[in-house]
């Protein structure tokens, strides 16, 4: 890294005008017969390159090194409501024990909340070695300025070289707040993750839109983060032994001082979500009109399956954005997703491509979506999903 700098010694009335010119994002400026840099550099150095000689001026910054032998550990934080532990945090503690044992580092847990010292135990059972247990009333509900307290103690304490959180509504409130505090990077939504020999974490996701899969590396900061949406990941099996250890931590309540008070918790009505089924009925732009999802949703009825859409359908007010899959909707894993008329994008295919089995219906025989169904039928909706409606309803009738 670096920074640019100006020596205003050398700026006279014949150069500034000429500086202020050459920048194509109007990030130099004259003050008062004085230049001043504002926020829009790009760093992209014209003023130099083209500018008045050494009236501009770029110059390195020393980076100082870590000792990365002092960062070790992979941890999970646990995301919970109550105790009642989120699936994700299972998904994360199976890919955080697959990155521990490249580097055979430990896998730690960090547990935050109140009356939740009984409910540690369980994730024992999934194989990690340390539970790191944060009970205190000031952490019964969240709020960000505790929690971010509570995660500095545990990582000063504990110094883990790697924490994953789940991107959920609470882990993408706390993990950047953690990540300031230490000054530190984080990559959001990653797709795939990966440990190099050296520690340093390989954070993948699609970025400008899907259009690419960013491979992200943070090699001069501790500790790495990352956040990971639920059914990205593998969950390992819980075993029926417990191995690992709880440790229940202690520390300054002073420091859970917060400008919140919550006064009434009133809880939203369950809803069942598409990422939780196990058989999903997609469908996308080649549906021609809203009617046309009758057909559809008869077809998900007669599967027991939920509907889901993409994004165009959501955009034409047809479906609820609940229904969505795809990088700015839901991820889903089901054991069988059926996409009807849905072309491939990599914004789609990122938020399902992990499913047991996909099976595409679309005209179209080089559709991307065909790169990552397992079964694949070429026609129109209209003529192949009647023909589907018709076939189940009489394998029903036969049964």
């Amino acid at each position: 890294m670096g920074r640019l700098i100006v020596n205003q010694d050398k700026v006279n009335s014949l150069n500034i005008d000429e500086l202020v010119t050459i920048c194509p994002f109007g990030a130099i400026e004259n003050k008062a017969g004085k230049i001043e840099i504002n926020a829009a550099c790009k760093m992209c150095r014209l003023c130099i390159k083209k500018g008045p000689a050494g009236v501009m001026e770029f110059v390195e910054e020393e980076i100082v090194k870590i000792d990365k032998s002092l960062w070790k550990g992979v941890a999970v934080y646990v995301d919970h409501l109550e105790g009642d532990i989120h699936p994700v945090t299972f998904e994360l503690i199976g890919k955080a024990r697959e990155l521990a044992a490249k580097v055979d580092y430990p896998v730690y847990a960090v547990f935050l909340g109140h009356n939740i010292k009984d409910k540690a135990e369980e994730i024992l059972h999934y194989g990690v070695d340390e539970v790191f247990v944060y009970d205190y009333q000031e952490l019964k509900d969240f709020k960000i300025e505790p929690y971010t307290a509570a995660m500095e103690a545990f990582i000063n304490k504990v110094k883990p070289s790697t924490l994953l959180v789940g991107a959920t509504t609470i882990g993408r409130s706390l993990a950047p707040r953690v990540a300031a505090r230490f000054k530190t990077g984080l990559t959001a939504d990653c797709t795939v993750l990966d440990m190099k020999d050296n520690t340093d974490l390989v954070q993948i996701r699609p970025a400008f839109g899907g259009n690419i899969m960013a491979q992200i590396i943070n090699p001069n900061n501790r500790p790495q983060l990352a956040t990971v949406r639920y059914k990205v990941m593998n969950a390992p099996e819980r075993a029926a032994a417990i191995s690992g250890k709880i440790t229940v931590c202690d520390m300054d309540t002073v420091r859970f001082t917060s400008a919140i008070n919550v006064l009434r918790v009133t809880k939203k009505e369950v809803e069942v979500s598409i990422s939780d089924s196990e058989v999903i009925i997609a469908v996308g732009r080649g549906l021609k009109a809203e009617k046309d999802l009758e057909m559809i949703k008869e077809l998900a009825e007669l599967l027991g399956a939920q509907l889901a859409v993409t994004r165009p359908l959501i955009e034409a007010g047809w479906a609820d954005a609940k229904r969505q899959i795809g990088l700015s909707g839901r991820t889903v894993k089901p054991k069988l997703i059926i996409t009807c008329g849905i072309s491939g994008a990599v914004q789609f295919t990122a938020g399902m491509n992990n499913s047991d089995c996909i099976v595409a219906i679309n005209q179209d025989p080089k559709a991307a979506i065909f790169n990552v169904a397992h079964y694949g039928m070429v026609g129109d909706i209209y003529e192949i999903v009647p023909k589907l409606i018709s076939n189940v309803k009489e394998g029903m009738e036969i049964a």
